[in-house]
């Protein structure tokens, strides 16, 4: 007789699909021929994944790319329309000027 679920896709009674068992490799002793299946099933949804996976690493650094930028482009974009060390600058001139009115003027 053939295990539950061995050959028919769906239970007789129940009509339910087949639940694979997790199972811990270091507890029950498997052959060599199960542990060399259950590395080709994990490779092969290691493989099924894959592109998935590519594809949203490139999505997410691309995202991160872009915000890098911005922010490194406000950035720039403040400091250029920054005034305050102009404004110092015509000021530190001004008393300068003043400085050299009073010390020729008496």
């Amino acid at each position: 007789m053939a295990t539950p679920g061995a050959g028919d896709p769906l239970h007789a009674k129940s009509g339910k699909a087949p639940v694979a068992q997790r199972i811990d490799p270091t507890r029950e002793k498997l052959t060599p021929e199960q542990l060399q299946f259950m590395r080709q099933v994990q490779l092969a949804q290691w493989q099924k994944s894959l592109p998935q996976r590519r594809t949203r690493n490139i999505v997410t650094g691309l995202g991160i790319g872009a915000l890098v930028l911005a922010i490194y482009g406000y950035t720039f974009y403040s400091v250029s329309q920054e005034r305050f060390l102009d404004e110092l600058e015509d000021e530190a001139k001004a008393a300068r000027a003043r400085a050299l009115a009073r010390a020729s003027g008496p």
